[in-house]
């Protein structure tokens, strides 16, 4: 009698000590799997579900290089969506620049896409004015990248509002979208576009 109960014992303490080391394992593996939250004064970010590689779009820069989206596989991009006519993508703009300076080019790229219908004279002018020296924006005053509706299937990215930024992974698959001005140098910005970085599956 004596022995069954300290077999029962034994067994009901290891059961309890295996409940309590696998329990914590498993909460920071939930953590880790999900980004940190993020979000702008007017909306959060929207994960994107089942995740999908962007389309091989055509992206062309102020100096009138052409860059492939899929060229910057490997690397998470920041695509986002601005105009010189809205006063809060003209804060984050600079912001945006001094983002890719903290983050640096290895592993992250900011892909900042002008949608001013004049293009290249309107966003010249502007980057003048607001000191954006290393920041290089894309053209896009066609709407062909930003769309604007979701009927036109050549592009995944709608703009929903401005400015409006994408999150691509490394894989090259659009994980989700934030609308309205963020500052993405604040700690909460670099938590979240670490957690991507750091993710390399």
């Amino acid at each position: 009698m004596i022995a069954s109960e300290a077999i029962s014992r034994r067994s009901l303490m290891a059961l309890l000590i295996g409940a309590t080391m696998t329990a914590p394992f498993t909460a920071r593996s939930e953590v880790e799997a999900t980004p940190p939250p993020l979000s702008s004064a007017t909306s959060q970010f929207i994960e994107l579900r089942p995740l999908v590689e962007a389309p091989a779009l055509k992206l062309e820069r102020i100096d009138g290089k052409m860059i492939g989206l899929r060229s910057l596989r490997g690397k998470v991009v920041l695509l986002s969506f601005w105009a010189t006519w809205c006063p809060p993508c003209r804060r984050e703009l600079p912001l945006l620049e001094r983002l890719q300076q903290i983050l640096g080019p290895r592993d992250f790229e900011v892909v900042a896409v002008s949608v001013d219908r004049e293009g290249k004279s309107a966003v010249t002018a502007f980057l003048e004015r607001a000191s954006v020296t290393r920041l290089h924006p894309f053209l896009d005053p066609n709407r062909s990248v930003g769309v604007t509706n979701t009927e036109n299937g050549t592009s995944p990215f709608v703009l929903y509002g401005m400015p409006i930024s994408y999150v691509i992974d490394r894989q090259g698959r659009p994980v989700g979208y934030i609308t309205g001005e963020v500052d993405w140098t604040a700690d909460e910005g670099l938590a979240f576009l670490r957690h991507y970085i750091a993710d390399e599956r």
